[in-house]
């Protein structure tokens, strides 16, 4: 009669355990070594060292992300014929993101993304001044913005698709905002060839926030050429009219019968030129749209005929500024060859209204101590043949 050891079988048990998940940690981390890349950038006047991280999905398309300013240098999508091209302008030399980034190239945009009028608003009675970089008014956060900070960033381990995770403190005080403002940001790309931006902020003293990407985005591949061939499909029935500093005049206006109605797919190009206020104001289109709906929603479409390549854009976020790259003005090479010209470039930038600290009718982008801003925004990429 033979004695069974179940000490020996629960020990031999654990061993084959052991050896199993040691296994898939390996295939973890390798899996997690070929979707991501780390590399030299460049070293900024402050002497930060820049690292350059490059995602890519099981189809080959790939995120070029710098931890400066949590820039996007590149990112690539197929066109009809199955070719990857680089889809978002840049520079091609890393001291011109550094040293100003006139135009915001691909980076992240706070505290506030957009514009508040005279660079001041109120805040519990007090009235807080912020940076003046845009004539009165303040723009994207001041000249110190998020796009020219130092961020850190990490791979997320084990996550289900390659992600990185940027996080950034801004101090009390900085660019004038109130509070100590923790910003976590997560680029996810997935295997359905979608970025996905998902955005986190808590404080420690009320303040404002309203956080957004600024990529600009040229479907063609070819940044010499200008976007006003591209279809664009807006889900919104209104639009946020403006001042002659860009500043929305509180109007909530009806996009039917204007430039402005997107609701039915058309080509940048075709009422870009009309005689029309608002689009000689802005140069063309550089306004916000009152999205319809509520939370996670596809409310945009582009759509480049010649290469075939689809972009469609989904948001939690009650606005998205159009801009049609009108300040573009030629004095930077591009990617592939010439000068990034007017209009050879578009954003589709997700957020709360500009000005609303200073308009009560809008969204409020109040934050308190104690809640947690959130929202996320998804460019998914596809072909049509």
């Amino acid at each position: 009669m033979k004695i069974i050891n179940f000490n020996l079988i629960i020990i031999a048990l654990l061993c084959v355990l052991g050896c199993i998940k040691k296994e898939n940690n390996n295939q973890s981390q390798k899996k997690d070594m070929e979707n991501l890349q780390v590399s030299d950038y460049g070293v900024t006047a402050k002497g930060d060292s820049i690292k350059k991280y490059t995602l890519t999905n099981k189809n080959g398309m790939k995120v070029e992300v710098i931890n400066f300013g949590g820039i996007i240098t590149s990112l690539t999508a197929p066109d009809k014929n199955g070719k990857y091209e680089d889809v978002v302008l840049g520079f091609t030399k890393p001291e011109d993101y550094f040293n100003g980034n006139p135009y915001y190239f691909g980076a992240l945009i706070g505290r506030y993304g957009n514009r508040i009028a005279n660079a001041k608003f109120t805040l519990e009675n007090k009235t807080y001044d912020i940076d003046k970089n845009d004539g009165p008014n303040s723009l994207h956060g001041g000249k110190e913005g998020f796009h020219t900070k130092f961020w850190n960033v990490e791979s997320v381990k084990n996550a289900e698709f390659p992600t990185l995770r940027l996080t950034y403190t801004s101090a009390d005080g900085e660019e004038g905002y109130p509070g100590k403002l923790s910003v976590t940001v997560l680029y996810t790309l997935t295997d359905d060839n979608a970025l996905e931006i998902s955005y986190e902020a808590t404080t420690d003293k009320v303040t404002v926030v309203n956080l957004t990407q600024h990529s600009y985005f040229n479907l063609s591949g070819n940044f010499t050429k200008t976007i006003t061939d591209h279809e664009l499909q807006i889900n919104a029935d209104k639009f946020l009219p403006v001042n002659e500093t860009l500043i929305p005049t509180g109007e909530q206006k009806a996009v039917k019968g204007s430039p402005f109605d997107f609701t039915v797919s058309k080509p940048i190009g075709k009422d870009i030129n009309s005689d029309d206020d608002q689009l000689k104001k802005g140069k063309g289109y550089d306004h916000n749209w009152i999205l319809n709906g509520t939370g996670l929603r596809s409310f945009a479409k582009v759509y480049h005929p010649q290469s075939g390549r689809v972009m469609e854009v989904l948001t939690d976020e009650p606005g998205v500024q159009f801009y049609s790259g009108n300040f573009l003005d030629g004095k930077f090479d591009t990617k592939t060859g010439g000068k990034n010209e007017f209009r050879t470039g578009f954003c589709l930038e997700t957020q709360h209204f500009p000005d609303s600290p200073n308009q009560a009718s809008f969204p409020s982008t109040e934050l308190k101590p104690g809640q947690k801003y959130q929202s996320k925004t998804i460019y998914k990429f596809s072909v049509k043949k």
